[in-house]
Parts: C-alpha cells; sequence; structure tokens
C-alpha cells in the first residue's frame, strides 16, 4: 500500500485473504476471535494511507483454515487504484511463507532496540521502533 501512496496512486479498493493449516487459523474459525485479528490488520493498511480508506473499500485478514498447510501461510493480495490522469493500475501478488518463524527476524531486531534504549537509560514507550516492527503501533 506504501509504495502505491508514495507514487501518487490513488488506492480504491484492497483485500489480502489469508490462509494457512497452524493453530492462529484454526482458531480464527471460531469467527468470535476474528474481529481483534482483523481489526489489527486493517489498521496497519489504513495507517499508511494519506486519508481513511471507507470500510467497503479494504478487506484485510484471515480467511480460512486449510490443514493440510500446516504452518505455511499464503497470502493473496489484491490493490486496485488510479494513477496520473485516473489511468487504472491493478496489483495481484500471492505470498508463501511458513508462519511461526516468520517473525523471529522481528522478535530478534525489536530485542536488540530494547537493548540499546535500556543502554541509554531511556524509559517508556519506543515510539519510532513501535512503528517500524509492529502491525499496529500506539502511534
Amino acid at each position: 500500500m506504501k509504495l502505491f501512496v508514495d507514487r501518487g496512486i490513488r488506492v480504491k479498493h484492497t483485500y489480502q485473504l489469508n490462509t494457512g493449516g497452524n493453530t492462529d487459523f484454526l482458531n480464527m474459525l471460531d469467527r468470535a476471535r476474528l474481529g481483534s485479528k482483523r481489526k489489527s490488520k486493517t489498521e496497519a493498511v489504513q495507517s499508511v494511507m494519506p486519508e481513511r480508506m471507507a470500510d467497503e473499500d479494504v478487506h484485510i485478514g484471515p480467511s480460512d483454515y486449510v490443514a493440510w498447510q500446516k504452518d505455511n501461510k499464503v497470502c493473496f493480495l489484491r490493490i486496485e487504484g488510479e494513477g496520473f490522469a485516473g489511468i487504472p493500475i491493478e496489483l495481484d501478488a500471492r505470498l508463501s511463507v511458513q508462519d511461526s518463524p516468520n517473525s523471529a527476524g522481528i522478535v530478534v531486531d525489536a530485542i536488540r532496540c530494547l537493548k540499546v534504549a535500556r543502554e541509554r537509560k531511556v524509559g517508556g514507550p519506543l515510539y519510532s521502533a513501535s512503528a517500524y516492527f509492529m502491525k499496529h503501533p500506539p502511534r
């Protein structure tokens, strides 16, 4: 989304549909658990937009549990927008990743930032690190 925004493309519609076979996706079959996950993912996308997209134009979140995928998460992404002079632009992408270890690098880097802050005696929320590493930072 940020690449589109940075290039002056007006995003009209987007979705991200995720499937997986791990416990996280199994738990999402209980639609009561889905709300906070969908909100977190949607807000991460909305946060990079110059103005908030209408709810009906953005759909982000876990879609279904596929047992044989095991810990593999597959993301189907679509972005529709308009570029210079209203020229249509569309992006469709498919991403496949091992879900559990995928966050390990981010967590390690976040811990490194915390260590630096601690050594410098910086307390409280680390807003810049949170904005970089987290889907839904406090700012």
